[in-house]
């Protein structure tokens, strides 16, 4: 008998049918990932095992726990089952912990809550599992809050919550969407090397098939809440007889088509955005009344050149400093020390209203289009917000004209211009930040972490479309991403950052193929590829 059986799953919230007839099982030991697009039923599935769906969610079917079945089982006995004999990593850690309170205090208390432990006996266990997952209490006190840890910190607290009380089950939600590869890397280990102790049963959700195939034994696959396929890992993703599982394999390898050279990059007009000995330093935390800890070089001495038309690629790990140089490149944040020139006028020293123009000339598409999103405007009201930056009054016919321009270019049909964020689809919402980028028609789009939070096949439609601006428009990007898939796919430079430095500096290709610099061929080591996943599994089964 499995550890978890699930057998014809129905979920209907309201109208729409979330679940069509799943069938999965998941037994002791085995990692079983969960793959598909956004909206396949992915997270609809674990939360029906959890039994945390939304008001008027009806399931229909069964879900066997042990031999239970969890869709009989009352919420009193769920929750004992939570956290004790079910636990689950929630995809966001930042949302999934409670920002009030200490990471001691929310480790302790599921231990607390399931077994009757004091608090003495609770907190020794909350260091023990802390340390487990890679945070000694030495170094990182019980004490702290999570806004004072790092992404991949955050991630590891959540999952020492859920496997505090060494569940039978653990379910994983998209655990790495938001980690630089070498915590990606960290944590996948940490999950694989609990299974393997532990003897608990995984069930791994992802839309990255390149660690499926590193990870899990076995592989479900969902569209529109159906099953397409389903089997054992290897000879799934080797054979792809499916043809969705072939779409999805396609999509996660995507490189766009690019034009080699195109009429943007000719001439020696000098570049675009020219940077010189950038550095940024922030003071100390304070100690006392009149003491500080020692200053904090978040950018050292860095230097570097984009041309008109360019496509460039700033890769490191978390906290390298990625995001505080891209904060100084947009002027929004003064550099301690150095130059920043864009199209040959220098403006770290400029005041605001004197920005207007380089606003215009310098845009930027954030990691959540959602988040950077007003809730209550329409879409023709968010994508023309950057129009104020125009030097001239412009008509409501041409702000019109030029919404409609733009949202053309990214492939949204103009008649969408009167809906509201939450009724595009996390792609769509994206193609909507990048228009709101190029209305004022930019000749440098800063891009941080686009398509981190996208699956494959949505990854590959914007991978594609930037692309296809880059081509059309000219437009020169620089991409702050930790995906060395993306950077080898969409740009023609690379720049490796470690510890605020730039270590490393050259053509796509030569830096991802033979990497000079320690931080560059960690990087590279921790990538996930598909094709050596695959090659290795092969050759331990032979």
């Amino acid at each position: 008998m499995n550890l978890l059986e699930i057998n014809k799953l129905l979920l209907r919230i309201g109208a729409v049918e979330a679940l069509k007839g799943v069938d999965l099982s998941v037994n002791v030991g085995e990692i079983r990932a969960l793959v598909g697009e956004s909206g396949s039923g992915k997270s609809m599935t674990a939360l029906s095992i959890m039994k945390l769906l939304p008001t008027g969610a009806r399931t229909e079917g069964q879900i066997r726990f042990d031999g239970k079945d969890l869709l009989a089982t009352s919420e009193a006995d769920m929750c004992r089952l939570r956290g004790n004999e079910i636990g689950m990593v929630f995809q966001e850690p930042m949302t999934a912990l409670n920002p009030v309170k200490t990471i001691g205090e929310q480790v302790a208390e599921g231990i607390r809550l399931h077994t009757g432990a004091t608090r003495a006996i609770a907190e020794e266990q909350t260091r023990a599992i802390l340390d487990r997952v890679g945070l000694p209490s030495a170094k990182f006190p019980l004490s702290r809050y999570p806004h004072e840890l790092s992404g991949g910190q955050r991630q590891r607290v959540v999952i020492a919550i859920a496997c505090a009380l060494k569940p039978r089950l653990l379910i994983a939600d998209e655990p790495t969407t938001a980690l630089d590869v070498v915590l990606q890397a960290q944590i996948l280990a940490l999950l694989q090397s609990l299974v393997d102790e532990e003897r608990m049963g995984l069930l791994l959700i992802s839309h990255d098939l390149a660690v499926v195939a590193d990870m899990a034994h076995s592989i479900t696959v969902l569209r529109h809440g159906e099953v397409m396929d389903n089997g054992e890992t290897t000879q799934i993703l080797t054979e792809q007889t499916h043809p969705y599982t072939r779409q999805l394999a396609q999509a996660s390898m995507h490189v766009p088509e690019r034009s080699p050279e195109h009429p943007h990059h000719a001439g020696n007009n000098g570049p675009l955005l020219a940077i010189r000995n950038l550095s940024r330093t922030y003071p100390g935390r304070r100690i006392g009344l009149f003491g500080r800890d020692a200053e904090f070089k978040a950018v050292t001495d860095v230097s570097f050149d984009i041309k008109p038309g360019q496509s460039t690629a700033l890769v490191g790990r978390s906290g390298c400093g990625k995001s505080t140089l891209a904060r100084m490149v947009l002027a929004l944040d003064r550099p301690t020390s150095g130059q920043i020139h864009f199209a040959g006028r220098r403006i770290d020293q400029l005041a605001q209203d004197d920005l207007r123009p380089v606003r215009q000339n310098m845009q930027v598409v954030f990691q959540d289009p959602y988040g950077s999103f007003n809730p209550r405007h329409k879409a023709e009201r968010l994508v023309s917000e950057p129009l104020f930056l125009i030097d001239r009054e412009l008509s409501e016919k041409e702000k019109r004209d030029r919404v409609n321009r733009a949202l053309e270019r990214v492939g949204i049909p103009t008649a969408d211009r009167d809906k509201y964020p939450h009724e595009f689809s996390g792609g769509q919402r994206q193609r909507l930040a990048i228009a709101r980028a190029i209305i004022t028609e930019p000749k440098l789009i800063v891009a941080d972490e686009p398509v981190s939070a996208l699956d494959v096949s949505i990854r590959a439609q914007i991978l594609d479309l930037f692309a296809d601006l880059n081509d059309r428009l000219g437009i020169a990007y620089l991409f702050i991403t930790h995906d060395l898939a993306v950077a080898r796919a969409i740009t023609d430079t690379v720049m490796v950052m470690s510890e605020g430095k730039i270590v490393e500096h050259g053509k796509t290709e030569e830096i991802l193929l033979h990497p000079r610099s320690e931080a560059g061929r960690a990087l590279v080591k921790a990538s996930p590829d598909l094709h050596k996943a695959l090659a290795r599994r092969i050759g331990e089964q032979g």
